[in-house]
């Protein structure tokens, strides 16, 4: 089977980097922040997941330093907010470039709603937010163990707002949920068919 091999240090040879297509779908950390002055901040991060259930961590990657990790480093705290498919549009505005001061809520034309625990506010109406405090904030190293212009925040879980149409008999419901999820170059995906498989109960038998 006819195949291209790349080393990244040294360029794919493609029109387009690859890389952010392969490792996809990725689901998107919109993330909320206030600064210690009361700035407030609304960014959407695809290198963004949960890496821990007990207690509930998430975390964000921001290449360079960012609004959003410099308030969450200076108040300890932060907002990831759901993006379904009726935040879809106003989470891709909220990605432009705005300069400090100018509101995203604002201009992508979404409403703050108060967090319970944290000072953030969160985007309201989006299907589920979580009120995170942060645990950790690093850099990203290379093999070589520099640093590079990649900064780690990570953030316990300590509050979640569910949205109850997003519920269905005590589920959290993708299906009317409807994830945005990021994929390569300029592409989002939505709209994903949801299979139940039970786990596997022994192994498997020739």
């Amino acid at each position: 089977m006819s195949e291209r091999f790349y080393e990244p240090a040294k360029g794919h040879g493609l029109p387009h980097n690859p890389f952010k297509a392969i490792v996809a779908p990725r689901p998107i950390g919109w993330i909320s922040t206030r600064s210690a002055s009361g700035a407030i901040n609304l960014a959407p991060y695809s290198f963004f997941n949960a890496v821990a259930d007990n207690p509930p961590v998430v975390m964000f990657s921001s290449t360079g330093r960012k609004d959003s990790v410099t308030f969450a480093e200076e108040t300890g705290e932060f907002v990831c907010n759901y993006v379904g498919e009726a935040q879809r549009d106003a989470m891709h505005q909220s990605s432009f470039a705005y300069p400090r001061g100018v509101s995203e809520f604002s201009d992508a034309g979404l409403e703050e709603a108060q967090c319970r625990i944290v000072k953030p506010p969160r985007v309201a109406g989006a299907p589920a937010a979580l009120e995170c405090a942060v645990t950790v904030i690093m850099p990203v190293k290379d093999r070589g163990g520099a640093d590079t212009d990649n900064w780690l925040v990570f953030g316990e879980v300590v509050g979640v707002h569910l949205s109850e149409a997003a519920l269905t008999d005590g589920y959290f419901d993708l299906a009317k949920a409807k994830p945005v999820a990021r994929l390569g170059y300029l592409d989002y995906g939505s709209g994903f068919t949801i299979t139940a498989i039970a786990r596997p109960n022994g192994p498997r038998k020739a």
